[in-house]
């Protein structure tokens, strides 16, 4: 499979206040490429999303808004692109709102969750967080709410899920944004 697995932090409860971001490429189901970077929302952080990734407004100060990171990236988010995210609804909503405030278009492209389809493959865990799936599947997961961390894990999982389902129970899940 070839796709990019994706994932975000924010600094409060809106979804444009992305802080962070992990992109992981992935190739004929091997990964071939990361992408990390800080992002300064340029809004406060609020302390319960900093108790979770420990990302700070001094750790961001510094940091492209992702109106600069997006000419990095957007080569990526393209139609046909496959785009994997662990509770997709969230991560594609920071992207759009994230892009929004900044009068960027949302771009379309290819989404699946792996959330979703580990509910469908490993319906007998006792939930489906991005922790109990990695542990499950034996995917590494180094550093829960670290992007970086997450989005590989997230990688992880649908590379494990597509060696053990096949690629059609897989397509079956993927939706276009």
């Amino acid at each position: 499979m070839n796709f990019i697995a994706m994932d975000f932090e924010t600094a409060n409860h809106y979804p444009e206040s992305a802080c962070s971001l992990a992109l992981i490429m992935v190739r004929n189901n091997e990964i071939v490429d990361r992408f990390y970077t800080v992002i300064n929302p340029q809004m406060p952080f609020d302390a319960q999303n900093i108790k979770v990734h420990q990302i700070t407004a001094d750790d961001v100060k510094d940091a492209p808004t992702m109106a600069e990171v997006w000419p990095q990236i957007k080569e990526l988010y393209q139609p046909g692109m496959l785009v994997a995210a662990h509770n997709a609804r969230f991560d594609t909503n920071v992207m759009r709102q994230s892009l929004a405030r900044y009068n960027i278009a949302e771009p379309h492209y290819l989404v699946i969750d792996t959330l979703k389809t580990s509910r469908l493959f490993e319906p007998e865990l006792p939930n489906h967080k991005l922790d109990t799936v990695s542990d499950a599947l034996d995917v590494e997961l180094w550093h829960h709410h670290n992007a970086l961390s997450d989005s590989e894990a997230c990688a992880g999982i649908l590379i494990a899920q597509q060696k053990q389902f096949g690629d059609e129970a897989i397509k079956n899940l993927i939706y276009q944004i």
